[in-house]
């Protein structure tokens, strides 16, 4: 190669493409390198003679690489179908908690939000504002509750036809932050904090116009984009990485798989199919699993062609997880989040023509965008850290962290920017289930059942995602501990006791439609998934062995009363 500049020098080699590079912007960086870093030159020219020497195995390697579109990628359609899956994603999780949050933290609820902010109020002073951030601050009652589910969805439908989605993001994180400070438990799931982090990052990588289209529109923040794949890579390496560091048998036996589908919190009836399957087959797709989370996320890091690959694995990754089990809008957000490992070329064909042409389109950026970039950078700045933080305690081994940023982690917890993420870091291999009975005499018990949640053996697990039904996800956490360790538990009980209408609405069955019973006690019950002559024989999908007493006897009114 030669280049003849302007002034009649003419440069070959290396240097000759460098300073071709240096004409475009942001490309002089490597010419700076060249002249400057010593013995750089050296190896950039050997680098060049070795690919000049070998021009059909590097051509081929970069067509596997990177296709045949060799031109830099474009993401105007991979940022419109993300944005509008992150606003039905957001559609669903405000209208899945909206029928349950009187039950779950309304007044009459099981943690009411109200009681909750007082006692903050009253203890923590001004810093109740930072260590618990939600509006509710303004108005702590269960109209407002309401407000901020209402409004989200509404806001989740702006974002999804595409309305201001820069501010509309904004409120959308802001309301899902306010509800989860106040639900605590209920709205502590992996899945919620992930939402949040992806909602935040998404104000930076969405325009901010009132009305935005392809045609009109900023090419998104690379630095934005770069954040959302971090992001990907963390939550499915960590989820690999912790399974390992943990050092639990099964996984690292690969017979996790033979029990998961049976003590997984909420199976389907596919995964008491799944369960079926032998030994062998379990082993094998544990194996893949730790290929899936271990090796797949560095495609990420790769050219356009493996990325494509890793957001294929990843997709169907989750597809296999939706149909075994039920974990909300997880999966959807994991395949959202896969969809910004595409660009434009590979999009544009599942795409009208008519909007194919706008992709790739160069439009200078506005001030809005420049704008946007700079707060794109300064996001990654603080982020970035946390992020490597959060994934360096997947490996359950100290790491020698600066201070003050251990200090900055600690102050920016409370916003649920940066999470850490791995679900079944260690395999329960056994499935107790708690059982709520109430009787009005102490003699004779009736079981309150659970909409989702295994109850009547006969019954077959369903699906129920993307919806996340709260209660009945606790009460599997509730049976790998005791009813001490659950306040929530303890108030479930004494509401049940109460007739709370707004908490028995959330169950399947109330045994005491007409009047609370005088008594409620709780029993663990082992299940495991039956075999195929079982089922034939019985028609139950569960067998069941009776464990004792839960939470013993209990009634609201004195003996005798």
């Amino acid at each position: 190669m030669q280049l003849v500049e302007t002034d009649g020098r003419v440069f070959t080699g290396a240097e000759a493409a460098l300073r071709a590079l240096s004409h475009a912007p942001r490309r002089g960086w490597l010419l700076t390198l060249y002249r400057r870093l010593p013995g750089a030159a050296a190896i950039m020219e050997a680098s060049y003679r070795l690919v000049a020497r070998h021009r059909v195995a590097f051509s081929r390697i970069t067509r596997w690489l990177w296709g045949s579109h060799l031109e830099r990628p474009s993401h105007f359609l991979t940022r419109w179908l993300f944005l509008r899956l992150l606003g039905l994603i957001y559609l669903v999780a405000f209208l899945s908690l909206g029928v349950q949050i009187a039950g779950l933290v309304g007044a009459k609820g099981l943690l009411p939000s109200g009681r909750f902010l007082e006692a903050l109020s009253a203890a923590m002073g001004s810093d109740r504002f930072r260590l618990v951030p939600t509006l509710c601050w303004l108005n702590g009652t269960d109209g407002f509750l309401h407000f901020l589910w209402i409004g989200g969805a509404v806001l989740s439908g702006l974002l999804v036809v595409g309305i201001a989605p820069g501010p509309v993001l904004v409120l959308l994180w802001a309301f899902y932050l306010s509800l989860a400070a106040v639900c605590r438990e209920f709205l502590s799931f992996q899945w919620d904090v992930l939402l949040l982090e992806t909602g935040f990052l998404a104000i930076f990588f969405a325009p901010w116009r009132l009305l935005p289209g392809l045609a009109k529109e900023s090419p998104p923040s690379s630095v934005a984009l770069g954040l959302m794949r971090w992001l990907l890579f963390r939550l499915m390496f960590a989820s690999g990485v912790v399974k390992l560091a943990s050092g639990d048998s099964t996984w690292r036996g690969l017979t996790a798989l033979q029990v998961h589908y049976e003590t997984q919190p909420l199976p389907t009836w596919i995964g008491w199919y799944a369960h079926q399957l032998p030994l062998g087959f379990h082993r094998a797709s544990a194996a893949l699993m730790f290929v899936v989370e271990l090796a797949v996320p560095f495609l990420i890091l790769m050219p356009r062609r493996p990325r494509a690959m890793a957001a294929a694995a990843i997709v169907a990754f989750m597809v296999l997880i939706g149909l075994t089990g039920n974990y909300g809008f997880f999966n959807l957000l994991a395949v959202a989040l896969a969809v910004t490992l595409l660009d434009d070329a590979f999009l544009a064909r599942y795409f009208p023509r008519r909007v194919r042409p706008l992709a790739g389109v160069r439009r200078p950026p506005g001030l809005g965008a420049r704008l946007g970039r700079s707060a794109a950078v300064a996001a990654a700045i603080l982020l970035v850290p946390l992020g490597c933080m959060a994934l360096g305690r997947s490996f359950r081994k100290p790491l020698p962290w600066p201070e003050p940023l251990r200090r900055f982690e600690a102050w920016m917890a409370p916003w649920r920017l940066v999470s850490g993420y791995g679900l079944f870091a260690k395999m329960t291999t056994t499935r107790d289930e708690i059982i709520v009975e109430g009787s009005a005499d102490g003699a004779a018990w009736l079981p309150y059942e659970f909409r989702w949640k295994p109850g009547d053996p006969a019954r077959a697990p369903a699906f129920v995602e993307p919806h996340m039904p709260r209660l009945d996800w606790q009460m599997w956490f509730a049976a790998l501990s005791d009813a001490r360790s659950n306040p929530w538990f303890q108030n479930l009980m004494v509401r049940l006791l109460q007739g709370s209408e707004d908490v028995t609405a959330l169950l399947a069955v109330n045994p005491f439609p007409d009047a609370p019973p005088r008594y409620v006690r709780a029993r663990l019950v082992r299940y495991r998934f039956t075999d195929f002559a079982t089922r034939r024989a019985s028609g139950r999908w569960w067998t069941t062995v009776d464990r004792g007493i839960y939470f013993p006897p209990a009634s609201l009114r004195a003996p005798g009363s």
